[in-house]
């Protein structure tokens, strides 16, 4: 089974939405044949690559509301956050571009599969919402990649240039002919979408039903005479 999300760094949904499907795949029996590849989504193309301003006061102007109400906003999904076992800084973390490190995430895919990629998609979340640190910074991305276990050298070459942003633009073409227009965005074997950090008993219901037409059960409609380890019927 294959479940490939679509999201962003600076996405808080994201980052709850990823702690519920560990969850429902911790229960899944099945967990070990699951491969799951994050795909590239750009919450604010237009940010800046060297983020200053705190997000507080950028989404407070997108959305029409005043700081207070937004930092109110904000703590609520704090609260959400504390739930699933993450500690979130909202009010400490800075308004930033993320195509490099959704550049960076296709190089750990390219080179060292899922498994890294998942380790480095880790790393950057935490070092957002759990650090505070901005994440379009190429130090810090070069330090979450060593981090993860990817090599320096190839990192910095990849952030010196614009190496993978055709990757990045393909992921961001499919999410919109899958009809997304937000994130996380979940598909699982290119049958069934998941809009949204759901509860993880919305994913074990799509995992249990994505497994069981992937590999459905043999139906018995006759019962003859057979032999058996201990005899044949007579």
């Amino acid at each position: 089974m294959k479940i490939e999300i679509w999201s962003d760094v600076v996405c808080p949904w994201c980052y709850i939405g990823k702690r519920r499907l560990e969850t429902a795949l911790a229960g899944f029996p099945h967990a070990d044949e699951v491969e799951v590849v994050y795909r590239s989504f750009e919450l604010d193309p237009s940010a800046p690559h060297h983020g200053h301003e705190l997000t507080t006061g950028v989404l407070a102007r997108k959305y029409g509301r005043s700081e207070a109400e937004m930092r109110q906003m904000q703590q609520q999904l704090v609260g959400v956050a504390a739930e699933e076992g993450l500690e979130f800084r909202l009010f400490d973390n800075v308004h930033t571009n993320t195509i490099d490190a959704h550049r960076i995430l296709h190089l750990a895919l390219e080179t060292g599969g899922p498994a890294l990629q998942r380790e480095l998609k880790e790393a950057l979340l935490a070092a957002y919402f759990v650090r505070a640190e901005d994440v379009g910074d190429h130090d810090v991305l070069r330090a979450a990649a060593t981090s993860a276990g990817l090599d320096e050298a190839r990192v910095s070459e990849v952030l010196a240039g614009d190496e993978y942003a055709d990757a990045v633009a393909a992921d961001i073409a499919q999410a919109r002919a899958y009809g997304a227009t937000g994130v996380p965005f979940f598909v699982v074997d290119q049958r069934y979408g998941v809009s949204g950090a759901q509860p993880a008993e919305a994913f074990t219901r799509v995992l249990e039903q994505a497994w069981a037409d992937g590999h459905p059960a043999l139906e018995v409609v006759g019962q003859g005479d057979v032999c058996g380890p201990d005899g044949c019927t007579i």
